[in-house]
């Protein structure tokens, strides 16, 4: 993986933020510096973010994740400007420029939107910029009611033809049970998404982010169908990105054979 060139990077609600909501930008500093070099060794990034309803949320006082549409556009209009003012800031102290990307599902499965949304992505990327990428909630309906940035994550891979994929979560990857048991086993590597990878998986919500295993596995074989790999591992250690292009055991790795 160290020869990996083009390297999408997906953080979550829960990696981006405290239990309260706020940001935790300690950790968010250290994203964007790794994020910065790894760009400055020559690789193209990008970076798929959560957290604009999470962090809107934060922002206006709210406990609980809405069900009203209408609300979590409102709250995602206020998050997602707050969100990149942030990334701007940390981006900016490594000598990074950023740019926001917002995507719904008709730039990636209609063609002249697709290809439209490409060029934009590879001309940012000619010009040493990290695209900052999230899903257009505050219009797009559809894709608060039945989108997840995991699943949108892998699309952006796809339409890249990236070579690696790396989700960032609150979990360390793949257990072959639910982590809560002891016995449960880290699942390392991944070739094929058969039926029993499917059945570990169960779709969960947290009270900010949505999602869950399910999602991730439904990213992952969007990537390997597509001859990309992919990486779930812990967000908390942002560091973990150095590792896991080291080769070493970070995670569970979703590899094409």
């Amino acid at each position: 993986m160290s020869d990996y060139k083009r390297i999408v990077v997906k953080v979550g609600t829960s990696t981006l933020t405290h239990p309260s909501g706020k940001l935790n930008l300690l950790r968010i500093e250290r994203l964007a510096m790794v994020l910065s070099d790894l760009a400055n060794q020559g690789r193209d990034i990008v970076l798929v973010t959560s957290g604009a309803i999470g962090v809107g949320m934060g922002k206006l006082g709210f406990e609980e994740r809405p069900t009203d549409i209408a609300l979590k556009q409102a709250l995602a209009a206020v998050g997602q400007g707050m969100l990149m003012q942030i990334y701007e800031k940390m981006f900016s102290e490594f000598g990074r420029v950023v740019a926001q990307i917002l995507i719904t599902k008709e730039d990636i499965f209609f063609e002249d939107r697709n290809k439209n949304a490409m060029n934009t992505f590879n001309e940012l990327l000619r010009h040493g910029i990290i695209p900052i990428v999230n899903e257009n909630d505050t219009i797009a309906t559809d894709e608060i009611k039945i989108g997840d940035n995991d699943v949108l994550s892998a699309y952006v891979a796809k339409l890249l033809n990236a070579d690696l994929l790396i989700i960032l979560s609150d979990i360390d990857g793949l257990y072959d049970k639910d982590p809560i048991f002891k016995d449960a086993k880290l699942i390392s590597r991944v070739t094929n998404i058969d039926e029993k990878v499917k059945g570990i998986s169960k779709g969960s919500n947290t009270n900010l982010g949505t999602g869950g295993m399910r999602t991730k596995i439904n990213a992952a074989q969007i990537t390997m169908e597509s001859g990309i790999a992919m990486v779930i591992a812990n967000g908390n250690r942002p560091d973990n990105i150095y590792d896991i292009l080291e080769g070493k055991d970070i995670g569970t790795l979703f590899k094409p054979e």
